[in-house]
């Protein structure tokens, strides 16, 4: 029966590998969820099967529970919500990676320098993926609404980490040749754990965010990964391996499009409350959304930036159809994704999906960028950092050397905003000032449908 089981064991390793590249694309994705999702149930099932496995009905009634809450979830969570349904859902495998380990300690199973690592590892990481998660979710969430920095923050994180660090060293060297740990020591590493992944994410504000939920993803694989090996799993050291080496990858491309190293991330975050330091010269346009929409009638060509204005008022159905009559009029129009658009990675990417806008109308910055200075409007819907010149040219800015969507060199930039004030990140943006830029005030939903109610008058 082992053999059997191994056997499933490598064809659902296949199945992940095989899902994850096909999920590199967006025509793709759907297909490549499948092909994991078949192999998720395959290494469930085949676990049944492992010998000497205890409990199946615990087991079993687990599964049907946090299948149940899974399913009702996935089916009610709005595509505003999704970062935050992400942030919780990956928090809960790093914790239950780290409960993997407390059990086995529990068990007197770990037996071994080598397994005492790993087992300590992926506790230590999976606490800190679960508690992260959490203040990711809360802040997400809109219910923690600011970021919290602590006096020396940075001093504390260290010293959290390295107090972290030596108890669970002497964990695994109290633990060599019995298996077992002191229940007091055990309980005392995953507290600290714990607090070190909450005291590290609650700095961490919203344009950093992320870059933080692809890092906890990672997190959340390597602990797995770590706990499969304490397990003698196959199943579940390699899905831990390529969940946390494709976190990794993810989290480095998703830091170098802000031009913001990963330790830069977590050591000096952009709270929210970070302004740029030079004056910004000009005056804010206003412009009504009869005037938007003859702009873009009469154009040639227009690009549409979203961001997460876009989300949070749910208009990307909206936007979509405000596109199509445009096209319908012999107008260009193509959709800018900058990496970190919205609350998580892909963030636009499934919300213009969801709206049914085509696949090959979407591009990513370097694939568009050069093609603003040929439009005649670039529509920035509820975007800001991304699109804000001072990356450009303000060293005293928070967000210089950021690679951007070079909006303000379209021949007229139009901003659907809610308001006057600064973006999530809390830097004003040069563009809403620009002398080619006018302002479009409101909730992107009810903004747009102005713009299709002005556009069908147009015809």
């Amino acid at each position: 029966m082992e053999w059997i089981v191994n056997g499933i064991y490598l064809l659902v390793s296949v199945l992940f590998i095989v899902g994850l590249k096909a999920m590199a694309s967006p025509v793709k994705a759907r297909r490549g969820i499948a092909w994991a999702g078949v192999g998720m149930v395959l290494a469930t099932a085949a676990t049944f099967f492992v010998p000497g496995m205890r409990n199946m009905a615990l087991i079993a009634i687990a599964i049907v529970l946090g299948g149940g809450v899974a399913w009702w979830a996935g089916r009610v969570v709005k595509m505003t919500d999704m970062p935050q349904m992400v942030a919780i859902y990956n928090g809960m495998g790093g914790g239950a990676a780290a409960l993997i380990a407390a059990v086995e300690f529990a068990r007197a199973e770990v037996h071994g320098p080598v397994v005492g690592t790993l087992a300590v590892l992926g506790s230590l990481i999976g606490s800190v993926a679960f508690s992260g998660s959490v203040i990711a979710f809360l802040k997400l969430q809109g219910i923690m609404k600011k970021a919290i920095r602590l006096p020396a923050q940075n001093l504390i994180n260290i010293v959290l980490a390295l107090i972290t660090i030596g108890l669970g060293v002497w964990i695994v060297l109290s633990s060599m040749g019995t298996g077992s740990a002191n229940p007091f020591l055990l309980v005392l590493f995953f507290l600290l754990a714990l607090a070190l992944g909450a005291v590290l994410t609650m700095p961490i504000g919203g344009a950093d965010m992320p870059v933080v939920i692809s890092l906890l993803n990672a997190f959340t694989g390597l602990a797995v990964g770590f706990e499969g090996y304490v397990l003698g799993n196959p199943a579940l050291i390699i899905a831990g391996i390529v969940v946390g080496a494709s976190g990794t990858l993810l989290t480095q491309l998703m830091a170098k499009a802000m031009n913001r190293p990963i330790l830069g991330v977590l050591f000096t975050p952009i709270s929210g409350e970070a302004q740029a330091g030079g004056a910004i010269e000009g005056r804010l346009k206003e412009l009504t959304a009869t005037d938007a929409a003859a702009m873009m009638r009469y154009a040639e060509k227009v690009i549409i930036v979203p961001g997460y204005g876009m989300a949070v008022a749910g208009a990307q159905h909206k936007v979509w159809e405000m596109a199509k009559l445009l096209e319908d009029a012999g107008v260009e129009v193509s959709f800018a994704i900058h990496p970190v658009a919205g609350r998580m990675p892909g963030h636009m990417n499934v919300l213009l999906a969801e709206a049914g806008v085509p696949y090959e109308k979407i591009f990513d910055l370097d694939e568009i960028n050069a093609e603003f200075p040929q439009t005649d409007v670039a529509l920035v819907i509820g975007a800001n950092d991304v699109v804000n010149p001072v990356a450009r040219t303000d060293k005293t800015s928070p967000i210089y050397g950021m690679p951007i969507l070079d909006a303000d060199k379209a021949h007229n930039c139009i901003v659907i905003k809610r308001g006057r004030g600064a973006g999530y990140s809390g830097i004003e943006n040069a563009l809403f000032y620009a002398e080619n830029t006018s302002m479009l005030y409101g909730s992107a939903q009810q903004a747009v449908a102005d713009v299709i109610s002005q556009l069908k008058q147009l015809g």
